[in-house]
């Protein structure tokens, strides 16, 4: 092999992506529109969501609602997959997304409805809109492994991830600056903005993918068994997998605490924005939701620099060593990110600085993902995606609520050192039980 070929640069993962064979080429231009739509949203949502009169327990049940969605919809979407085919079932799912922003969008006019015995609060409408607006995110993550392991070599599985995952990963880079654009003055209005685009690449996708997308050669119908295969699959994970299952349900139990805080620890707790100065437009004064717009780009742009270097870097150190740096970057922000700003001072670089460090756990994502679908037998990836997601899902599914609970009834100083305990726990089991694979060793 060449040296030019061996070389690892961050273009490259784009221009293989262009050498696809063309049904992988539409589904990742899809992946593109719809994780642009996505990430404008998700991430505001918490702070959306206290605009319309929520309390942080209430933000707390969102993300876990998001987390039972996560896990249970992977499955049935393949149940549909298999009844209707996957060209069709993607096109529903599409458009169910964009039903989803349309309604997150709406709910800033509804007014509370009373009926009675309760009252429907506005926020009550978002919670509706992420039952429809996950549909396309959550059914593809199966199909996805399944397509890269048949087309990758097992000893550059980490590589292939890096391919897709920096195309999607592209579309998080650009999409929090966006937001940071419309909302540099308020929240609000700007954000409803960003619905109305999530909305239009929500139809662009789909109907991008309905017309182009050909399902003769899919097989992400034939990889998902249903929910009746979950006791045999589980009984049936390769050793390496489980070890790597319980650090990561650890970690992400962690995380699910207090993932969609983040954005009220910088707007409410803080309340730290941006100011720039440049020499055409003077003085920029950004907003709190527009500063933690521009601190998620900061992410994502770490991020992507890394993860091919690192998926490399993998090839020569083994998967283990990285997955392990990404789950200790996931235990230890959370600890940072409450403490460090308001006691160390200078606070809105250091929220720069610890965002550029938080980027670093998306660098081992590649590594994660080759090590979850890797030991699985050839035709069974997606099969044992779904399994290991599942229980993984479930397990984590509790989280939110829990961080919620903790953030409004108890201090969201200890709600996040929890998170922190709950995650280095994880990051120990994984340190000492993990296991390597063996195409990496």
């Amino acid at each position: 092999m060449s040296t030019e070929r061996e070389s690892v640069d961050t273009p490259g993962p784009f221009r293989q992506f262009f050498s696809l064979e063309r049904d992988v080429l539409v589904l990742s231009l899809a992946m593109f529109a719809f994780s642009l739509g996505f990430q404008m949203t998700s991430r505001f949502l918490p702070d959306y969501l206290v605009y319309l009169g929520a309390g942080g327990f209430v933000v707390g049940l969102f993300a876990t609602l998001g987390n039972v969605i996560g896990t249970v919809y992977p499955y049935y979407g393949g149940i549909v997959s298999d009844r209707v085919g996957s060209r069709y079932a993607l096109t529903v799912f599409g458009f169910l997304s964009t039903f989803g922003f349309a309604i997150w969008l709406a709910s800033a006019s509804v007014p509370a409805i009373d009926l009675g015995v309760v009252t429907v609060e506005p926020w009550a409408w978002v919670f509706v809109g992420l039952l429809l607006a996950q549909c396309w995110k959550s059914f593809g993550i199966g199909g996805h492994y399944a397509i890269v392991k048949q087309a990758t070599d097992p000893s550059r599985l980490a590589r292939g991830f890096a391919s897709t995952e920096t195309f999607r990963r592209t579309a998080f880079l650009i999409a929090p600056l966006i937001v940071a654009a419309l909302v540099a003055d308020e929240l609000v209005p700007g954000f409803l903005w960003v619905l109305a685009i999530a909305i239009v690449f929500a139809v662009l996708g789909t109907i991008v993918q309905h017309l182009l997308y050909e399902a003769e050669a899919d097989s992400v119908g034939e990889e998902f068994e249903g929910i009746g295969q979950i006791v045999d699959d589980l009984q049936a994970l390769p050793d390496p997998l489980r070890p790597l299952l319980v650090a990561d349900t650890f970690v992400r139990f962690a995380n699910g605490m207090v993932y969609a805080f983040f954005i009220l620890v910088i707007t409410q707790l803080l309340e730290i924005g941006l100011t720039l100065s440049a020499p055409v437009v003077g003085t920029i004064d950004l907003s709190p939701a527009a500063f933690f717009g521009v601190l998620l780009g900061v992410e994502m742009f770490v991020a992507l620099v890394t993860m091919a270097p690192m998926a490399r870097i993998a090839e020569r150190v083994g998967l283990k060593p990285v997955v392990g740096l990404g789950f200790f970057v996931y235990a230890i922000f959370p600890v940072l990110l409450i403490f460090v700003p308001r006691y160390v001072g200078a606070e809105t670089w250091l929220l720069v600085a610890l965002f550029a460090f938080s980027g670093l756990r998306f660098a081992g994502l590649p590594a994660h993902k080759a090590l979850v679908v890797g030991p699985a037998e050839r035709g069974a990836g997606g099969r044992m995606t779904g399994t290991y997601y599942l229980i993984r899902g479930a397990v984590v599914i509790p989280s939110g609520a829990l961080g919620g609970f903790l953030w409004e009834f108890a201090t969201p100083e200890l709600s996040f050192t929890i998170a922190t305990v709950v995650g280095t726990i994880g990051v120990a089991y994984f340190a000492i039980f993990g296991q390597e694979f063996e195409a990496y060793r």
